[in-house]
């Protein structure tokens, strides 16, 4: 299956490990589309999944009010008419944007997965959280083949209400005897 998904959004922000580029890391499961309407505009290699639109596969998850599949075009079929349609060139989601795995979820306005890019930008009030860990912003940029990530926004200074900002807390780690008394 091609690679086409909401990749590791704030995976590599948020955890360690490299980032995929499907849906649901490392997972040759088919991915389940529902929403409560289609709408095929074949000319345009382009399917609108509305109303509580869902892409599922394996256990992670992406939500949205609209998602759209765009294909790609292919050569024109037997006797000139139209073009087919190949594989999945980019996925928009549209609206209440949520991307769910077991480990994080990631909320957004929208997303715009570019596939042969291996690139996924969620925008909007985009929240990433991983545990108690939580990184704001305005624009997450994800390069799902390296897990680089960008979080952007269009406030500056220390005043700007929409900066990027994380709360990450450390994870305790276990001593193997008493711990010594901190001074």
């Amino acid at each position: 299956m091609k690679r086409w998904a909401a990749g590791a959004c704030a995976l590599g922000l948020l955890a360690a490990g490299p980032a995929s580029a499907q849906l649901s890391q490392d997972s040759d499961a088919p991915v389940d589309i529902t929403a409560d309407s289609l709408e095929v505009v074949n000319t345009q290699c382009l399917s609108i999944w509305s109303g509580s639109a869902e892409a599922l596969q394996d256990r992670t998850r992406l939500r949205a009010d609209v998602l759209k599949t765009y294909s790609k075009k292919g050569p024109a079929k037997a006797g000139g008419k139209g073009a087919t349609c190949g594989e999945l060139d980019r996925m928009e989601a549209i609206g209440n944007v949520y991307y769910v795995t077991p480990q994080q979820k990631v909320r957004g306005d929208a997303a715009d997965y570019d596939v042969p890019g291996e690139r996924i930008v969620i925008t909007g009030d985009v929240v990433a959280v991983n545990g108690q860990n939580v990184l704001r912003g305005e624009r997450l940029t994800v390069n799902v083949a390296t897990g680089d990530a960008q979080m952007q926004s269009n406030s500056k200074g220390r005043g700007g209400k929409a900066r990027p900002r994380a709360v990450i807390y450390p994870q305790k780690q276990q001593a193997a005897g008493p711990s010594a008394p901190r001074r």
